[in-house]
């Protein structure tokens, strides 16, 4: 079925304005990127998304910074390290570990009654692991043990990192007669984004640049297991000033490209379908580390124009090497006069569009300034490799 493509974005104030007007540009700042992302009831792809997904209400936003796990010290070693970068617009789909808690609510009861069980004991972003010691992993399950419950239900909770018992007392409602705890509940959530590159030895990827976060608790979904999926690319809207622009398509929910089994602040990753990886390009690249990306002429690598990977120009304008936000390392400008005819440059479902300089991979996209889509900011590809290691002994499943 179609999807709306969208992705999340964000801006930049480039002059040195009063502090005032500074804050009020922060603020839309923060505002476009809770915005960006998967919308309810659409995909969306979040340019350094964090990635945003949705089924049903769900969605990428922004994540927090994500740190390197190797320090300045190693450096040396990853320069080593050879990916095969790719550009390709993926759908993707995760399924939470446990069962997430969006909001609670009040009920009318068979009783007359106000109910609100889950008041003051569940809090948005909460993850329920089991309820009366099963595990839970679907809302459906949830939901069916709730209504078959004859007392109270114990639920484990994980809570920033602790996890903990809480009790309720579901309440019979009026409307069905089925037994509930007044409780919003999420377990999945999908979208579209760009796959960046793959580790031929191990098919190991990384994708989008950024997490994905829930567009309603803002927080980094925790992964179970999750897929993605071929996506195709129909039309663009053009950013305009003020404006981000964004992908129109659709994705193929039926076919498998590979698992997802880490999503984190600096993107996505896993492992590739072997059948799958069999179509890709085979030629790698070597990584550059911070310290040998320079400003200027670079290139990038989409298949937002004819749904097919294409290179496209592009100036790397400013390069920091000590930001604590390394999905903000570089700022980038579209140069390509192909690109800003079909986009006005940077578009929403860019996310994760890799960065070549020198022949070597250098980063992703990862943001458009909403003041000016044709610049925005990259992720440092050293960033990405560190999370890759992490999944590499990981078969694909």
């Amino acid at each position: 079925m179609r999807h709306k493509i969208r992705h999340n974005n964000r801006v930049l104030s480039r002059p040195r304005p009063a502090r005032i007007k500074h804050n009020l540009r922060l603020f839309t700042i923060l505002m476009i990127t809770a915005l960006m992302g998967w919308l309810a009831g659409s995909f969306a792809e979040n340019l350094r998304t964090p990635a945003a997904i949705f089924a049903s209400g769900d969605g990428y936003v922004e994540s927090m910074a994500f740190r390197l796990p190797f320090g300045n010290g190693k450096t040396a070693q990853t320069s080593d390290i050879k990916v095969v970068p790719l550009g390709l617009t993926i759908g993707v789909r995760i399924n939470t570990d446990g069962v997430m808690v969006l909001g609670t609510g009040s009920f009318l009861g068979e009783d007359g009654q106000t109910h609100s069980p889950g008041d003051g004991l569940l809090k948005s972003g909460d993850l329920i692991i089991k309820a009366n010691e099963q595990p839970i992993d679907t809302k459906e399950g949830l939901s069916i043990l709730i209504a078959k419950s004859e007392g109270d239900v114990v639920l484990l909770l994980r809570r920033d990192g602790n996890e903990f018992e809480v009790t309720l007392t579901p309440a019979m409602a009026a409307k069905d007669g089925v037994r509930r705890i007044g409780t919003w509940v999420r377990d999945s959530t999908k979208g579209i984004g760009t796959l960046t590159y793959y580790i031929p030895e191990t098919g190991a990827f990384g994708a989008l640049g950024h997490g994905i976060m829930d567009v309603d608790t803002k927080k980094l979904i925790t992964v179970r297991n999750g897929a993605i999926m071929p996506s195709t690319v129909s039309s663009i809207v053009k950013g305009q000033r003020g404006k981000p622009g964004e992908l129109e398509g659709s994705v193929d929910n039926n076919q498998t490209l590979g698992s997802v089994q880490l999503n984190s602040p600096s993107g996505i990753y896993g492992k590739l379908d072997p059948a799958f990886m069999a179509t890709l390009p085979v030629q790698p690249v070597p990584i550059a580390t911070r310290s040998q990306i320079r400003e200027g002429s670079a290139t990038i690598l989409t298949s937002v124009v004819g749904n097919e990977v294409r290179e496209f120009e592009i100036s790397i304008e400013s390069v920091n090497r000590t930001t604590n936000d390394d999905t903000k390392g570089m700022i980038i400008r579209i140069t390509d006069p192909e690109l800003l005819s079909a986009t006005n440059g940077i578009v929403q479902g860019m996310s994760g569009s890799p960065i070549l300089q020198d022949g070597r991979i250098i980063g992703a996209i990862t943001h458009v300034f909403v003041q000016d889509p044709t610049k925005g900011y990259g992720i440092f590809i050293e960033t990405m490799i560190g999370q890759s290691a992490s999944i590499v002994e990981n078969p694909f499943v």
